[in-house]
């Protein structure tokens, strides 16, 4: 079988070497920017092609255009023109009118009549151009609208090829002050009258993204569909366009004025002013602009502003699609798959050479891959993704041609004995993808597992960098062969951390019961982990783990210099909240999970908790093993207390996270056991207090004439267990060496 497997891959060597050399030639062009230009005009001809949307009735514009200026009686509008203007649409019951005109300079007559609307009306917004350099390219707001935070960015996007394929969501202007665009600011005076707010990177797993509820308006990167290396200054977004110009209702400024439009033509919805006469000079050119059998027309700029607008609106209101886009390596193995189809189906219909309809065969088949490409690609544009058409259908070119100069040069006889030995099995290998690349952006129910070391910060500190080192691989690899077997996939290493993921990528009925089995398996090794750890002279490590099920996002993330495949949602900040109520040795688990994972689970104990960031107590389970085909149990020691013959004195201090409380506390330590202690609370003057279950604490112990003790900082945890008023259980997470002996030993006098 392997020789026959090797002479096939002998014989198919210039498939092999013809598929990724002429994917990487062309990612390589890509990568170089040739291929932008052409990249963009397929992206404008789907726009094109795409079905025209009907308008968006929430918006409307207010087009100031030559036969307003005329009816005027001059080029430049008085202020008392627009305080009209606004007046009449507030009183239409506008909810947000985004005024299209620079107005930092008055304009008489009817400048305080101006700035009296603008002091009064709070759904005006005004703009303010922040991009470029300060004093020539930038023009400053209207002062009273600055003043009152109705002010948003105008500026626009161009392309090399002078078109407007990206919006402006925010802007920082040149003192850093993040300014939202006039579009955001209208949309959003919109969306909060429909009861609906935004975030924007207050959320510890999504800093730095734009959401309205759970719609997140997708941060375009700087290598997003066609484009190489994009400035990515602001928040932006590819603008989803409705249509062509013209496409939004229009009515010009003076049928406001003089009231030749019914009397609630505006009320509810996003009014935007501004001019699209032709005289003005504030036209764009548009993917619409780029039409084959028509003359290119521009783009009013307060259109272009309404169609933003109407994206916003669109995606929180209606699940409109946002354009996406695949992450690179995505895009990389989508372009190495046409190059593969190229070559492999020109290898294989080699020998189509006789017959009428020979030539119509070979490049029939070239044809119809190419129409799967742009049909693919096509469908995949009308449903909010913009993925690569050039580049695979340069790969399949590139290959059909390669192959084809490939055969032209090799014996007759060599290419049938060549084909005598194709395998399907060979085939499906190189049509093969890989499955981590294809995820990107799916939501799912997976079930999550976290671990960590208690205490090893601490005792790491104390170690040269090269043994925290050893100490750590050697506890991961025990651990990875753990995860390993029972087919979980590590997400991340986090020094002596884990994330454990078990439904991503491939999903399995049970997962949930795999992820349970996997963390006894975990703490069960734990043993051969400590037992080296005893001959390396160093204090035992003990693991404490966590595992939660729910809804997250899984898929690649990251930037255009690094990305992997990973999750977020707020059920992994979860998890990592019930690991952190775990000791040394401890399975946690929540409700979803042990209804997930089923009766095989077997629960020692149940609590009631309230994470940070979670609304309602939830119930998290102690787990002491797992039954059925995994039949494991976790070893439970009774952990048995001794009286010290005198009390010691200790001051300790809660923990909030990683951070020491500022209030120093006493207590007495009362009785000894192997890995903790009972300690009796001291009055400081306000009562005894007691520290709630589960907090960790630092202590010193505060012996005598022994500052060496008295000085190192020992970590514990409060324990659940029941004790007596005023007093409480303890267990140790990290003990300095000189204090772990010196506990010991007297444990191990008095316990005997």
């Amino acid at each position: 079988m392997w020789k026959k497997l090797k002479k096939t891959m002998w014989e198919w060597r210039g498939v092999w070497v013809t598929t990724p050399s002429i994917a990487g030639l062309v990612i390589l062009l890509r990568f170089a920017g040739i291929l932008q230009a052409w990249e963009w005009g397929s992206y404008d001809l789907f726009f094109n092609l795409r079905p025209l949307e009907p308008p968006d009735n929430r918006i409307a514009i207010v087009g100031i255009n030559e036969d307003d200026v005329h009816e005027i009686g001059q080029a430049i509008i008085p202020d008392g023109i627009y305080a009209d203007l606004l007046s009449k649409l507030a009183a239409m019951g506008a909810r947000a009118v985004g005024l299209d005109v620079y107005k930092d300079l008055p304009t008489e007559p009817g400048a305080k009549d101006l700035d009296r609307v603008f002091a009064t009306t709070p759904q005006i917004i005004g703009i303010q151009k922040v991009v470029g350099e300060a004093g020539r390219d930038t023009v400053a707001a209207n002062p009273t609208l600055k003043a009152k935070g109705q002010v948003g960015a105008n500026d626009m996007l161009v392309d090399a090829d002078q078109r407007v394929r990206r919006g402006l969501v925010m802007v920082a202007d040149n003192d850093n002050n993040i300014l939202p665009s006039l579009s955001l600011a209208t949309a959003i005076l919109y969306l909060q009258a429909e009861g609906i707010n935004y975030k924007f990177g207050d959320r510890e797993d999504n800093k730095g993204k734009l959401y309205f509820n759970d719609t997140e308006l997708f941060r375009f990167e700087p290598d997003d569909g066609g484009y190489i290396r994009a400035d990515r200054g602001g928040y932006q977004i590819l603008l989803n366009y409705r249509g062509p110009s013209q496409h939004f209702e229009t009515v010009s400024m003076m049928d406001i004025v003089k009231q030749r439009v019914p009397p609630d033509w505006a009320k509810d919805r996003v009014i935007l002013i501004g001019k699209v006469g032709e005289s003005f000079k504030d036209m764009f050119f548009t993917p619409y602009s780029s039409s084959l059998i028509t003359f290119s027309k521009p783009t009013a700029g307060v259109e272009v502003h309404a169609n933003l607008v109407s994206q916003i609106l669109g995606a929180v209101l209606d699940d409109r699609p946002l354009i996406k886009s695949w992450s690179e390596p995505a895009e990389w193995m989508w372009i190495l798959l046409w190059s593969a189809v190229g070559a492999i189906m020109t290898w294989k219909w080699r020998y189509a050479n006789h017959g009428k309809y020979a030539l119509l065969q070979k490049l029939g088949a070239p044809i119809i891959a190419g129409g799967i490409i742009i049909g693919t690609a096509y469908i995949a544009f009308l449903g909010g993704w913009w993925i690569p058409l050039v580049p695979p259908i340069l790969a399949l070119a590139g290959s059909v041609t390669t192959i084809t100069a490939y055969i032209a040069r090799t014996a007759g006889d060599i290419r049938k004995t060549f084909g005598r030995y194709l395998t399907d099995e060979v085939v499906a290998n190189l049509l093969e993808n890989p499955e981590g690349a294809k995820l990107g952006g799916e939501r799912r129910s997976i079930t999550i597992l976290t671990s960590d070391l208690r205490g090893f910060t601490a005792t790491s500190e104390r170690l040269p960098p090269e043994e925290v080192i050893k100490v750590v691989n050697h506890y991961l690899e025990y651990m990875a062969d753990a995860i390993t077997t029972y087919n979980g996939t590590i997400d991340e290493f986090m020094g002596d951390g884990i994330l454990v993921l078990f439904g991503a990528p491939t999903k399995r009925p049970d997962d949930a019961e795999r992820a349970v089995a996997c963390a006894v398996a975990m703490q069960l090794a734990m043993a051969p982990v400590n037992k080296q750890m005893e001959e390396w002279g160093l204090p035992p490590l003990e693991m404490g783990i966590g595992i939660n099920t729910g809804e997250v996002v899984v898929g690649n993330i990251g930037s255009e210099k690094r990305t992997k495949y990973g999750i977020v949602g707020s059920q992994v900040n979860l998890t990592y909240r019930i690991e952190g109520y775990t000791t040394g040795g401890q399975i946690l688990i929540t409700e979803s999970t042990l209804k997930e994972a089923g009766s095989i689970v077997k629960i020692e104990a149940e609590k009631q908790v309230q994470p940070k960031g979670v609304k309602e107590p939830i119930t998290i389970y102690d787990v002491g093993g797992v039954t059925g085909k995994y039949n494991l149990f976790l070893k439970k020691e009774e952990e048995v207390f001794a009286q010290v013959p005198e009390a010691i004195l200790l001051k300790y201090a809660l923990l909030d996270g990683k951070h020491v409380g500022d209030a120093d506390l006493k207590a007495n330590l009362i009785q000894l056991s192997a890995r903790g202690a009972e300690l009796a609370a001291i009055d400081n003057g306000e009562g005894e207090f007691m520290p709630p279950p589960l907090t960790n604490i630092k202590l010193n112990l505060l012996i005598p004439n022994d500052g060496a003790i008295s000085g190192e900082d020992v970590y514990a945890k409060v324990m659940e267990k029941e004790a007596a008023p005023g007093k409480f259980y303890i267990r140790f997470t990290a003990k300095p060496p000189v204090v772990a002996k010196m506990l010991d030993e007297l444990y191990k006098s008095i316990s005997h």
